[in-house]
């Protein structure tokens, strides 16, 4: 069920409540919190984009291997774009690039029972038809800036629910390995030279070689030593930011 609201703090936290379930969609014109990743607040005007949670209940997927779930979601969104013309890439955690440019941003939430997942919920904010941004955003872009031309929201939105609902299929059937390779394929920026920022500021350049079922990021440096990355020990270095 796709769940429509005028307005509220963060479809993420109504996602929370009990009512909605497995495969449901909790989808606002308006947040008035939303919530990026690394502490950041997501921001969309009404009526151009969308803003929405959707909830699943992975409960055969171990915590230690809870990225698939990240890699099923993201995949979704790329295959999505795929239907609609849009070339894109998935830059690791979970955003979602076209060229190098953001066009998609999400916050996945989870809670357990004992050594498996009990409930995720994946907050996703997808720029539609939007073609005036914020100068403050560092590399913006959408769907319509993307192909000159507007799209019907409620037809991405059912599209992507049908494309998630195929990947989240796939990974309960265990095939974790073709969705891994299907994801190393489709990183943005994979193999090339980056900087990126570790916690402490220090800057370093490296290439994405691909990333582990429990998300850590594997580097090749310019030295030739390979090191995997958790999600707070580095970071991508975007022109602007």
């Amino acid at each position: 069920m796709i769940y429509r609201i005028a307005e509220t703090t963060s479809t993420n936290d109504d996602a929370k409540r009990p009512e909605y379930r497995h495969g449901d969609i909790v989808w606002a014109e308006r947040q008035t919190a939303g919530r990026g990743q690394r502490g950041h607040s997501w921001t969309s005007p009404e009526g151009e984009n969308l803003t929405f949670t959707l909830v699943l209940e992975p409960r055969f997927l171990p915590v230690g291997e809870q990225f698939l779930l990240s890699e099923a979601v993201t995949l979704a969104l790329t295959d999505t774009f795929a239907d609609f013309g849009v070339d894109a890439r998935i830059k690791w955690t979970n955003d979602i690039y076209v060229g190098d440019k953001k066009l998609v941003g999400i916050l996945i939430e989870h809670s357990y029972s004992g050594q498996t997942l009990a409930r995720t919920i994946a907050g996703i904010g997808i720029n539609v038809n939007q073609t005036a941004f914020d100068p403050a955003l560092p590399n913006p872009v959408s769907m319509a800036l993307a192909t000159g031309r507007t799209f019907d929201r409620r037809e991405v939105l059912d599209t992507f629910h049908a494309r998630c609902m195929e990947r989240y299929a796939q990974l309960e059937q265990g095939a974790k390995e073709a969705l891994q390779e299907e994801y190393r394929r489709r990183m943005y920026r994979l193999g090339e030279l980056h900087p990126f920022r570790r916690p402490d500021g220090t800057l370093v350049e490296a290439a994405i070689e691909g990333v582990r079922p429990s998300g850590e990021l594997l580097l090749r440096h310019t030295d030739g030593t390979r090191h995997a990355y958790l999600f707070r020990e580095i970071e991508f270095v975007i022109a602007g930011k």
